[in-house]
């Protein structure tokens, strides 16, 4: 099936090379389209070099930084009129491993409607977090589990792989959300129309170069929005029992 890895980007220039080399070493059938939001530093100039010399890879120039689910929106929109069966999404900053790559894209060809690069499940371990953002994000996913109902680990992860009929499926364009908070409403999108979730283990390694795009106000739009969804819901199925009734 043909695959492809969908990377935003914003001032990565020093992770970009090594990241690329990576990835076409770990899958070298795969696509790689890099979203790259008006970086300043030549992240763009630099993937387009790369590009020439390992082939296969392909950058979509933005001039705003307008969040990392608007990047995706593009990325997945793009990589499915291109002809992309399987959409991995992936970040740029080396915490995700691409020899973790053929594993992601195996359980989608295999039946899986997404797989998840997990940090929660037996074998998963996240390397180098502060105490405090370990329990943030380990809180944070059994918060949106519980209040969503989700029998997922890991639904704020960045590292997944979807069949792009699935991707169709949930309508992922019309998926509102930003920052971390677009995991988890994709997450409950696809849960939300009988898609098939596989969790695969990983090891979640914290950037070492460039500066974290991590801040409060990607939290707080996180925990604001599954109160949402849960709303939603619940106005939902009152107006499908008043309408039965």
């Amino acid at each position: 099936m043909r695959a492809t890895v969908v990377v935003p980007t914003f001032n990565e220039i020093d992770n970009i090379e090594r990241l690329l080399r990576e990835v076409r070493k770990a899958a070298p059938d795969a696509r790689v389209l890099v979203v790259d939001d008006g970086s300043p530093d030549g992240t763009a100039a630099k993937a387009d070099e790369l590009g020439a010399e390992l082939g296969g890879i392909e950058v979509l120039r933005r001039t705003e930084k307008n969040g990392l689910g608007d990047a995706y929106r593009a990325g997945l929109r793009q990589a499915i009129d291109d002809g992309a069966e399987i959409c991995v999404q992936m970040d740029a900053d080396l915490s995700h491993d691409p020899a973790v790559l053929p594993a992601l894209i195996a359980n989608v060809e295999h039946g899986a409607d997404l797989a998840i690069g997990s940090r929660y499940v037996p074998g998963g371990r996240t390397v180098n977090w502060p105490r405090r953002r370990r329990w943030l994000s380990r809180w944070g996913n059994r918060y949106a589990a519980g209040v969503l109902g989700l029998a997922i680990n890991d639904a704020t992860a960045g590292y997944r792989a979807y069949s792009s009929a699935a991707l169709l499926r949930m309508d992922f364009e019309s998926v509102q959300a930003e920052g971390y908070g677009f995991q988890v409403e994709m997450t409950y999108r696809l849960v939300s129309v009988g898609g098939k979730v596989v969790e695969f283990p990983i090891s979640f390694q914290d950037r070492t170069e460039g500066v974290s795009k991590m801040s409060g106000s990607i939290i707080s739009e996180a925990f604001l929005l599954v109160a949402q969804l849960w709303f939603n819901d619940f106005r939902g199925r009152r107006r499908r029992r008043a309408e039965g009734g």
